[in-house]
């Protein structure tokens, strides 16, 4: 090889790299700030999840205790029923007298009962519709982290091919990305 070839190639090789260089601190830039705003909306992905569950564990607890009451409230009518029933079969005045007093004190007990049951079940009832507002977001912070990450690898194979065009896509995605982040907490 002449020496003048090989310091022709010599220079082309630096001014590639030159070239390539230019191009690669902003990709790195662009692809450091795409990780820092990819790694909040994974945060607040799973922040929104754990939330949702939290909520959710709230109702399913608050159902269990309605449905304890309801089971409690299922017995009290029974031994009302039953206090009803031996009354009606007992002639004995005093004896009546105790049955009937038996059977309007289940009855008082089950209408106390009945009041936990249902304020019970308002809760859990309150407690799925909080779940499903605190995982509203959820669905745009996955589209956002989506096209983040889309983002993230376009800006990668610009930097491989030294296609500039890939960056301007790549920009598209992150805006994408970064419009339904911001949207998921505001729409």
């Amino acid at each position: 090889m002449s020496r003048q070839h090989h310091h022709a190639h010599k220079h082309e090789h630096e001014h590639g790299v030159q070239h390539s260089d230019g191009l690669i601190q902003p990709i790195a830039i662009f692809t450091a700030i795409l990780a820092t705003i990819a790694a909040v909306v994974s945060f607040l992905g799973a922040h929104t999840q754990n939330e949702a569950l939290y909520h959710q564990n709230d109702a399913v607890l608050k159902k269990a205790e309605a449905s304890n009451q309801w089971n409690f409230y299922q017995s009290k009518s029974q031994k009302e029923n039953l206090a009803k029933f031996a009354g009606s079969l007992i002639t004995d005045p005093e004896k009546l007298a105790f049955y009937k007093k038996e059977a309007e004190r289940y009855a008082k007990e089950k209408d106390e009962i009945k009041a936990k049951a249902e304020a019970f079940d308002k809760e859990s009832r309150e407690a799925n519709i909080r779940s499903e507002e605190a995982l509203h977001p959820y669905e745009k912070l996955e589209i956002s982290m989506t096209f983040l990450e889309i983002a993230i690898a376009l800006a990668s194979v610009t930097a491989l091919t030294n296609k500039r065009w890939l960056l301007y896509v790549a920009g598209g995605a992150a805006l994408v990305g970064c419009a339904s982040g911001v949207l998921a907490y505001f729409v």
